[in-house]
């Protein structure tokens, strides 16, 4: 680690101007959330492996910002060379450069891993002090990065229409119109994810995410994919084809967003796809030159591309994507239903193996009953720990129908470590399973049709009135939110108060978001909506068919972790009146999985939510029977049946 900040600084101090200071994203090209093992610049100058974050190198200090779900996770991984800001506590990153750094000081950034709005910001600040944020034209870090993982060149696969639900003519007719009422010409499609959902093609070029790395440029005319070509096999480029989509190379989408900005591309082409599109030969022709601005997302579009264009000639907003993206179609639907019912199968299946092996190899009074840990001896080779488990879960999953992988890395967690909020094992340092201990696992799995995210929470001995009370509060606030009413309009920053509510009362809470979206065999963190406390919550209301989890936890640092996650639908309320004739929405469960019973304390349950807890736990039983075995049966019988007050 020392060497590699004293490198940055040799090569900081050797351009020209010198750079005071140089910014590390833990973002890629396309900015985003999890990226490829070769873009993880963050992770290798800093140690630090978490998905979010920032590290900032200057001639003295080596500083790295993160967020609420990693405070304890960095504060292990950091060495002493680095000083950990908390954001929410800390000053941002932005802050501290302009109070911090001198008077016209160089601030270095790759633009091509930091987006427009957080460019822009930082230069909004930086100006106060005559600061100059510098683009280097090579990525420094890269340039220090022996061994640095090689690109892979992994397939493109079309995802057929019998899980996308829509086809690419009718997304990019969809998309053209929008452009068109925009008085836009064009849009540059950044965010990896955009890019599967609008072509239908799907990838494995990021660990857990079914993602190509690809751009994509639509205009009201044309349409191209940038993507390494050696990933293209002549059959997705056909149907490519089909579609009016032109294949390029990756780099390419640098020359020709240039060529979009003078308005040259299409002439470059000569393709003309209007059949696909809303207007066909001379009328595109002419509403081209009615629209002159071009669509770019400030959040996902990088500030290399973003330069290349005529600023006043752009439209800077969210993509129409993301929400289109957002909203699933009856197909997709009813895909994340059954992979989400096929997963709690896997899930059940897990817990009846776990709970079999805690009480054979240590003792314990397992899943349904209470006692202390018999401190059973057992031969080292029958060791159970936080990997070897997650292993045995993936199996569970991959038994089953349109597996494809997992949605992120297994967050495995015993005791301790469960308090760790985005915990991620590694066999060389991860816990032994202790029977007298919490065990919280949250994990996922991506289906042909459907991603998948779950978390339950486990004691396999016997809790403590305090877990107990801990874990009957974050199972209050998830029932409560799942449960919510609400008048269309109503955005997620309004609702996350209904699941802290319960942990309030006692002064707990967590320090995360409650809910994201989820996509359709896509990244298993998708928005733009969201359930949380931050204001980016406010942004988008909630809306009929999208997916949102429903996740609240509670978390002691150096003791115990819960949450609790289901993914929910968002349906048409059935409700008595309609107020302003605005329609109320709810929820609709699609996660089946018991929730543990001993670790709930009755007595602070109200009536009503004893009788939601029967009623979900029935359906888990007529749900999930029919995949299991007479053993697993016999096991989920007993998991739920109903309880009394």
């Amino acid at each position: 680690m020392a060497e590699t900040l004293a490198a940055l600084r040799s090569l900081m101090a050797s351009r020209s101007p010198p750079l005071d200071a140089l910014v590390v994203p833990s973002e890629d090209y396309h900015q985003s959330e999890y990226v490829s093992a070769r873009d993880k610049r963050r992770e290798f100058v800093s140690g630090f492996s978490g998905s979010a974050g920032l590290a900032l190198i200057t001639k003295d200090e080596a500083r790295l910002w993160t967020d609420g779900r990693y405070f304890l996770q960095a504060t292990q991984q950091l060495s002493d060379q680095w000083k950990l800001m908390r954001i929410g506590e800390d000053p941002s990153v932005d802050a501290w450069m302009s109070d911090n750094l001198p008077r016209d000081a160089a601030i270095g950034v790759d633009p091509w891993c930091v987006s427009v709005d957080t460019a822009q910001r930082w230069e909004r600040v930086f100006a106060k002090k005559q600061q100059n944020l510098v683009q280097t034209s090579t990525n420094l870090v890269d340039e220090v990065w022996r061994n640095r993982p090689p690109a892979e060149i992994n397939p493109v696969v079309v995802h057929p229409l019998e899980f996308s639900g829509r086809s690419v003519a009718e997304k990019l007719k969809d998309l053209r119109e929008k452009l068109a009422n925009e008085k836009a010409r064009g849009i540059i499609v950044t965010a990896l994810d955009e890019v599967a959902w609008l072509y239908n093609i799907r990838g494995s070029d990021v660990s857990y995410c079914p993602v190509v790395h690809a751009f994509a440029i639509v205009t009201l005319n044309s349409a191209f994919l940038y993507v390494d070509r050696r990933k293209v096999s002549s059959k997705v480029s056909s149907s490519m084809q089909d579609y009016g989509i032109e294949v390029r190379e990756y780099g390419a989408v640098s020359s020709d967003v240039a060529l979009l900005a003078s308005n040259q591309l299409d002439q470059d082409t000569g393709v003309n796809s209007g059949r696909n599109g809303v207007c066909e030969n001379d009328t595109c022709e002419a509403e081209e030159n009615y629209n002159v601005l071009i669509w770019v997302d400030p959040a996902s579009c990088c500030y290399a591309l973003f330069s290349k264009l005529d600023a006043n000639k752009v439209l800077l907003r969210q993509s129409p994507l993301a929400l289109a993206k957002a909203l699933k179609n009856p197909v997709e639907l009813d895909g994340l239903r059954n992979a989400h019912i096929r997963d709690g199968a896997a899930v059940v299946q897990y817990l009846v193996w776990l709970d079999k092996q805690m009480q054979e190899i240590y003792g314990a009074s397992g899943y349904f009953f209470e006692g202390e840990g018999a401190s059973k001896k057992k031969p080292e080779t029958m060791k159970l720990t936080e990997v070897t488990v997650s292993d045995k879960l993936e199996g569970f999953r991959a038994s089953k129908e349109h597996f494809r992988g997992l949605s992120f890395p297994t967050i495995s967690s015993v005791g301790p470590n469960a308090a760790i909020i985005h915990y991620s094992p590694q066999a060389e340092t991860c816990a032994e399973l202790d029977p007298d201990s919490i065990y919280l696992f949250d994990s996922g799995a991506q289906y042909l049709d459907g991603t998948t995210d779950i978390t339950r929470t486990v004691h396999f001995g016997k809790p403590s009135a305090h877990e107990k009370a801990c874990y009957t509060a974050v199972l209050k606030g998830h029932i409560a939110l799942g449960n919510a009413r609400f008048p269309n309009g109503t955005n997620g920053h309004a609702l996350d108060i209904l699941a802290r509510i319960p942990l309030w009362r006692y002064g707990l809470d967590y320090r995360h978001g409650t809910g994201h979206g989820i996509g359709s065999y896509l990244n298993v963190h998708e928005g733009p909506h969201l359930i949380s406390f931050r204001p980016q919550a406010r942004n988008v209301p909630l809306q009929v068919s999208m997916t949102v989890t429903d996740e609240p936890g509670y978390y002691e640092d150096g003791s115990f972790g819960i949450r609790l996650e289901n993914v929910l639908v968002i349906k048409e309320a059935d409700t008595e009146f309609n107020f302003d004739d605005k329609g109320y929405l709810s929820f609709e469960h699609i996660t089946w999985a018991p929730y543990q019973i001993k670790l709930i304390d009755l007595s602070l349950l109200t009536p009503e939510e004893i009788e939601w807890v029967n009623t979900y736990h029935s359906k888990c039983w007529q749900i999930l029977a029919p995949y299991m075995d007479k053993n697993e049966i016999d096991w989920l019988k007993k998991a739920t049946e109903p309880v009394l007050a």
